[in-house]
């Protein structure tokens, strides 16, 4: 008895067409149908057979395994980024640079969150190397971080985003944080502040430290006094490390007339205990945060912020990747990326006299 034209349809529906049923139906050797089904290696195809061989793969519903792949060729065409935390609102952008680069190349994205604890992170990069993962992405990384240094040692291709290590030789791709604190200060100088603390990032990340290093070189340049009182560092990139930095100094009674934060979650936290003690920002204090992470236009006030070009970082980490894995060979290269000030209404002109004391 016959099939049923309801089965027929199913069967046709299940199977799945194979490399070799693409190549025949276009008229090539499978070889040259795998060289034109891969992003990475279609150049290599006549542009007219590989239009050819797509088309083919098309009307067949064919779509290449990539576990397949991955066991014949040992490459699984895909990246691990690690991150700290995804709540935390610079990523995304970040994450979607590299996706998007990648995916042009024909390779794909696979994220683990560590939230910062290091065995987490260790147990993730052991489940993507399992995967055959091509090559990694950090954004997690202290200035002294065994992990990587241990990955670069034994040659496994990686580059950092907006962290760095004290190694010169593994690849980053970071904003001149330098650069961006200049901003910030020269801003607040023009606006007639000379008493300026700065709520840090965490020290042992390296853009909590080169922050606070541009911020003492800043104090410097611009001719005011380096009064270590008026720093205090964050324990965490939050906003309750800031609104607890903030507190510690007006309890102290340290003078100041602005803040430079640390990051934006920082100067969120430092509005928080600003309208706690019942001070206005800027009319009291005047706030500059750094990274321009999404919504910063949209609290109150709207925060005058240093941009950094957090799409293009993952974008410029993917293509240095994708560098090293087409040539392992090529000497480790790092970029700076510039930064911008956003200026909006969290920062003013000084009024009469240091209101930062006041209870």
């Amino acid at each position: 008895m016959g099939a049923s034209p309801v089965s027929a349809r199913y069967c046709a529906r299940v199977h799945r067409a194979t490399l070799k049923e693409v190549a025949k139906e276009a008229g090539v050797h499978p070889a040259t149908a795998s060289r034109a089904l891969n992003a990475s290696t279609r150049s290599m195809v006549n542009t007219a057979t590989a239009e050819r061989v797509l088309r083919v793969a098309k009307e067949l519903g064919y779509t290449p395994n990539p576990i397949a792949r991955s066991l014949k060729t040992a490459r699984s065409s895909s990246v691990g980024v690690v991150l700290p935390d995804l709540t935390n609102p610079i990523f995304p952008p970040i994450v979607r640079g590299i996706e998007d680069v990648l995916r042009d190349v024909g390779y794909s994205t696979w994220i683990v969150n560590t939230d910062n604890d290091p065995e987490r992170e260790s147990s993730g990069v052991d489940s993507f190397r399992q995967r055959s993962i091509e090559g990694f992405v950090f954004a997690t990384a202290r200035l002294s971080h065994p992990l990587i240094e241990e990955m670069a040692d034994a040659s496994m291709p990686l580059v950092l985003v907006n962290r760095r290590v004290s190694r010169i030789d593994i690849p980053s791709v970071t904003a001149d944080d330098a650069t961006g604190v200049s901003l910030a200060m020269n801003h607040l100088y023009e606006l007639g502040h000379r008493q300026i603390a700065h709520i840090a990032g965490p020290q042992e990340l390296s853009t909590g430290l080169f922050r606070k290093r541009a911020f003492r070189q800043c104090l410097e340049d611009l001719g005011l006094p380096h009064e270590p009182e008026r720093i205090a560092a964050c324990e965490t990139w939050s906003e309750d490390a800031g609104d607890r930095a903030l507190t510690t100094l007006l309890d102290k009674g340290v003078p100041f007339t602005a803040v430079v934060a640390g990051n934006d979650l920082i100067a969120l936290g430092c509005y928080d205990a600003m309208k706690r003690r019942g001070l206005r920002c800027p009319e009291d204090i005047s706030v500059v945060g750094f990274n321009d992470t999404p919504f910063m236009d949209k609290v109150s006030p709207a925060m005058t912020t240093v941009r950094i070009p957090q799409y293009e970082i993952g974008a410029e980490a993917a293509r240095l990747l994708m560098e090293m894995l087409q040539d392992p060979a090529r000497h480790p290269r790092s970029l700076l990326l510039p930064p911008t000030l956003i200026v909006r209404d969290s920062t003013g002109t000084v009024h009469a006299g240091p209101h930062a004391t006041r209870r």
